[in-house]
């Protein structure tokens, strides 16, 4: 590994910090709507069970070659695979940028509201106002690019500090608050009447409301939490020290990732239900419905402030993952400094993400099949670009460098069975390509 490049502090920070990629925005925000969209139960349980097989044998596989290739998704798939292979880890790179610039327009929303509830003004208990209070905010232009463009600063400074010292500082601190807050408002939820058909709906088994979009949409989650085929984790695993077992650190990561899930999907479904609201509202759902939420709590402004605080640095530990990407390819591929790197994405991103932002506003209109900017930009990047890259990842780390990746997936002076390492193995080269390759043809 190169001796000049950066690394974690600690096994507990990587683990933290990768698993914050997946408890921010994709736990709280997208997770809940999904269930909702996609009929409870019927999309819930193939997202644990895809999380816990296809999801955990590439993301073994996407850390353990950025461990290997000790670079960029395109540097390390250049080292362990060839020239053809470093074009395709660009599809990675381009991945993460459109992922954030749709990303941080949500993350925009995270600081409105913060700065409404901080004002006072962040408690809605009216329900016929809720969804009117998402509207004036995420509607307006001015608000909308605004936020988004404070929320890609935020991100660029904690970048801008590198691994251990920014993104590494921030999870090990406050992401550990965010699940105790988090617990705290889904014991208050509980407590509402109706909130036990919230309930129902997750857990109550439906099988005639199953379909194959719910399966395709479990599968682009999957790959969206866990941060798959992008080049994030890629990019997390080259910073990562040689004792670190890469297996027990990617179970705990995909244990994590799941309930975090789960307590986002506690969290919102109650009082949806509680307050009648409808659990396929969409991207919205989880901004409408927490200020209703805390209107009925004790002191709910105050617990308002302190959890939109702690959601806008669990939105963040997923954004840095994402410009980290991209600015450890300009880093490795161009020898850019950090700060340049930092700079110009994030210019970049306000660019580009100000049409997603748009679209809730004065793009919203402006539809192709029935999808605005923001919900292509969402489901081509979820549901297709990062099933292609897990596919790459998949191919290389078990086809093609599977001689020069199977040093590096136990830590240093720790042994696996060589029985264990096949199966692993065939796993990747298999297993997970079956599934995924299913899938993706299906949605496409």
């Amino acid at each position: 590994m190169d001796q000049n490049r950066s690394t974690w502090g600690s096994r507990l920070g990587f683990v933290l910090a990768s698993a914050g990629a997946a408890v921010g925005l994709g736990a709280i925000w997208k997770f809940p709507y999904l269930v909702g969209s996609n009929g409870g139960s019927v999309f819930l349980f193939p997202f644990i069970f895809l999380t816990f097989t296809v999801g955990l044998v590439l993301l073994i596989a996407e850390l353990s070659l950025g461990r290997a290739g000790a670079g960029c998704i395109v540097t390390a798939f250049r080292k362990l695979g060839g020239k053809a292979w470093g074009r395709a880890g660009y599809l990675g790179v381009v991945t993460g940028f459109f992922v954030l610039s749709f990303y941080s327009a949500i993350g925009g929303w995270t600081i409105a509201y913060f700065v409404n509830a901080c004002l006072g003004s962040g408690l809605v208990s009216d329900q016929a106002q809720l969804g009117a209070y998402f509207a004036n905010i995420s509607g307006d232009p001015v608000l909308a690019i605004g936020y988004q463009a404070l929320f890609l600063v935020l991100t660029a400074w904690v970048v801008a500090y590198g691994v251990s010292a920014g993104i590494e500082r921030l999870s090990k601190i406050l992401m550990p608050l965010l699940f105790i807050l988090m617990l705290i408002l889904i014991i208050r939820a509980l407590f509402l009447p109706g909130a036990m058909e919230g309930i129902k709906y997750l857990f109550s088994w439906n099988p005639e409301a199953f379909t194959l979009d719910a399966l395709l949409s479990a599968m682009g989650f999957t790959f969206f939490s866990l941060c798959l085929g992008s080049g994030c984790m890629l990019t997390y695993g080259s910073y990562l020290d040689s004792k670190v077992d890469l297996i027990s650190s990617s179970s705990w990561i995909a244990f994590l990732t799941i309930l975090s899930s789960l307590l986002g999907a506690l969290m919102v479904m109650p009082p949806v239900f509680a307050f009648g609201l409808d659990p396929t509202a969409g991207p919205g759902l989880t901004f409408v419905t927490m200020p209703a939420i805390f209107s009925q709590m004790p002191f709910g402004n105050l617990l308002a402030v302190i959890f939109y605080a702690c959601l806008l640095v669990a939105a963040i530990t997923s954004s840095v993952s994402m410009l980290e990407i991209d600015v450890a390819f300009f880093q490795d591929e161009w020898k850019w400094s950090r700060p340049k790197a930092v700079v110009v994405t994030t210019i970049g991103l306000m660019i580009v993400g100000s049409f997603s932002a748009m679209s809730f506003g004065p793009l919203a209109d402006y539809r192709w099949m029935n999808r605005t900017f923001f919900d292509w930009v969402d489901y081509i990047t979820s549901n297709i670009c990062l099933p292609i890259g897990g596919l790459m990842v998949a191919v290389l780390a078990s086809w093609v460098a599977w001689a020069k990746v199977k040093p590096y997936i136990s830590g240093e002076g720790m042994q696996r069975s060589e029985k264990a390492l096949k199966v692993l193995r065939w796993s990747i080269a298999i297993f997970a390509p079956i599934l995924v390759l299913t899938v993706l043809l299906t949605g496409i």
